[in-house]
C-alpha cells in the first residue's frame, strides 16, 4: 500500500496537521474531531491494493469499479455515503505535438477525501502544495479539494489550447505559403492535428455538466459557501471549450482550403499539359500529313518546300505560345 498511497494527512482549520500514519486511525481521528478531514492520494491502485481503501471509507462498488478500470468520461455521481467525480487531465507534449490524457478520480465523503490518479498527465502534488498555501480555502473542508483539482485541471486546460493555437497558426502559414509545402505531408499533419484536439474536446465537453452540477446548490458533501468558486471553474472550463471548438472549426477550414489549393494546383498543371499538347499538334499535325509519301502533294518538288514548311510549324507554335501565355495557362 505504501507504493501506491502518495500522501496522507489530516487538515483541520485550514492546517495539515500530524495524525496516526495508518489512514484508518487518521480517519477515526478526523471523525473524532468533527472539525477535520482526511485526504489520502493513490496513483494507479490495483484492485487489491484499493479493497481495504474502499472498505474502511465505504465507497460504492461501481464508483471503486471505475477508478480501477479508468478510461471513464469526465462525469459526477452521487451516492448514499459519497460523492464520485471523475476529471480527465490534458498533457501536451510539443516534441510529437500530440495531446494525452489521464484520469482523476475523487471520492468526497464525511470527513475524507480520496483521490486516485491514473497517467503522469496529473500530478497532485503541486495542487495539494497550493491548497496548503491557502488555509482561508482549506477551511472549507474535502469541498476545497474537489475544487482546487478541479481548478489546476482546467486551467491547464487554458494552457493547452494555446499552445496548440501556436501550432495551428504555424499549419496556417506553411498552408497559405506559395508553394504550398508538401502537398501529402500536410494532409497528414491536419488529420493527426484534428485528433489531438478531438482526443482534447473528449476531456473538456463532458465536464460542462458536472462543474455545472457542482456550482449549483443541493449536491451532497458541497458546502454552499464553494459554490462561486465552482462558478469560477465553469466560465474557465466555458472558455477553455470555446477554444478547442475554436481550433476544430479552423481545422476544418485549413482542410478545406488545402484541398481546395490541391485542386486549383491540379487544374493548372492540366492547363499547362494542355497547351504544350496543342503547341505539339501543330508540328505533328504537318509533319504526319507530309510523311504519307504520296507522290503528289504541294509543293513536292519546290526547293524551299521544306524550309517554308518549318516556318509554318514555328509560326504557329509561337502564335499558339503568346495566345497561351496571354491567357494564363502557361
Amino acid at each position: 500500500m505504501r507504493a501506491v498511497i502518495v500522501d496522507c494527512a489530516i487538515y483541520r482549520d485550514g492546517q495539515r496537521s500530524k495524525g496516526p500514519s495508518d489512514f484508518s486511525d487518521a480517519l477515526e481521528a478526523a471523525r473524532a474531531s468533527g472539525d477535520a478531514f482526511l485526504w489520502i492520494g493513490l496513483h494507479e491502485p490495483t484492485e487489491s491494493e484499493f479493497e481495504h481503501v474502499s472498505e474502511e471509507f465505504g465507497l460504492h462498488p461501481l464508483a471503486v469499479e471505475d477508478a480501477l478500470k479508468a478510461h471513464q468520461r469526465p462525469k459526477l455521481e452521487v451516492y448514499d455515503d459519497s460523492l464520485f467525480m471523475v476529471l480527465k487531465p490534458v498533457l501536451y507534449e510539443p516534441e510529437s505535438d500530440t495531446v494525452t490524457t489521464g484520469e482523476v478520480m475523487v471520492f468526497l465523503g464525511d470527513s475524507f477525501v480520496v483521490t486516485v490518479r491514473h497517467g503522469e498527465g496529473a500530478p497532485l502534488a503541486a495542487v495539494r502544495t497550493r491548497l496548503e498555501s491557502e488555509p482561508e480555502v482549506l477551511k472549507q473542508g474535502p469541498t476545497s479539494v474537489l475544487y482546487a483539482i478541479s481548478d489546476a485541471i482546467v486551467d491547464h486546460y487554458i494552457e493547452v489550447a494555446g499552445e496548440l493555437q501556436v501550432d495551428l497558426e504555424e499549419m496556417e502559414t506553411e498552408v497559405f505559403q506559395p508553394t504550398g509545402g508538401d502537398a501529402k505531408n500536410t494532409a497528414s499533419r491536419i488529420y493527426m492535428f484534428k485528433r489531438q484536439v478531438l482526443e482534447f474536446r473528449r476531456a473538456t465537453g463532458p465536464l460542462a455538466a458536472p462543474i455545472s452540477r457542482l456550482a449549483g446548490a443541493g449536491v451532497p458533501f458541497i458546502s454552499e459557501a464553494s459554490q462561486p468558486f465552482f462558478r469560477d471553474v465553469s466560465d474557465h472550463l466555458i472558455r477553455a471549450t470555446e477554444q478547442v471548438e475554436g481550433l476544430d472549426r479552423l481545422l476544418s477550414d485549413i482542410l478545406s482550403a488545402h484541398l481546395a489549393q490541391m485542386g486549383v494546383r491540379q487544374n493548372d498543371d492540366m492547363r499547362k499539359i494542355s497547351a504544350w499538347a496543342a503547341m505539339a499538334a501543330v508540328p505533328t499535325m504537318v509533319a504526319g500529313v507530309y510523311g504519307m509519301n504520296f507522290d503528289h502533294m504541294p509543293e513536292l518538288n519546290w526547293v524551299l518546300g521544306y524550309p517554308a514548311v518549318i516556318t509554318v510549324m514555328a509560326v504557329a507554335v509561337a502564335d499558339l505560345y503568346r495566345l497561351f501565355k496571354r491567357r494564363g495557362w502557361l
